[in-house]
């Protein structure tokens, strides 16, 4: 599993010139999925985000969590982060689970973080998707596990 946090001033997803979801202030996570992702990887990756300290305090370090600034989330599916460059000019994302297997685990990573006390918004799963990401910062972090 991979994602890729982004600290942001606001968030918004929208689908065929129609807005799915909007946060302010938090965090736009990017969630890749691969074919040997389940719950072990949730579990690690929402506790690890949701105690990121990645928000600034009144002495500007960045020792504040999303849960310490109130803010909230948009998870938005990007099997694009499994994507491999090595060969050719075309990226090739075998590594990436297939629709029905990440499909789930997208929706239980949202519900954990929401779990974790991160008010979770999402985009829809394989619509093609504008997102508007206010990088506040910039502030990206990428983890995996």
């Amino acid at each position: 599993m991979r994602v890729v946090v982004q600290r942001v001033s606001r968030g918004r997803v929208s689908v065929d010139g129609r807005a799915i979801a909007e946060i302010q202030s938090g965090l736009v996570i990017l969630l890749g999925i691969s074919p040997d992702d389940g719950e072990e990887q949730i579990e690690y990756l929402t506790h690890k985000v949701a105690n990121l300290r990645i928000f600034e305090d009144d002495e500007g370090k960045l020792n504040r969590s999303i849960l310490d600034v109130d803010g909230e989330a948009l998870v938005i599916s990007q099997f694009t982060l499994y994507a491999d460059t090595r060969k050719g000019r075309r990226p090739s994302f075998t590594d990436a689970a297939t629709p029905e297997a990440a499909d789930p685990l997208v929706k239980r990573f949202a519900e954990k973080l929401t779990s974790e006390g991160v008010p979770t918004k999402t985009g829809v799963f394989g619509a093609h998707m504008l997102v508007e990401i206010h990088n506040d910062g910039p502030v990206t972090i990428w983890m995996e596990r």
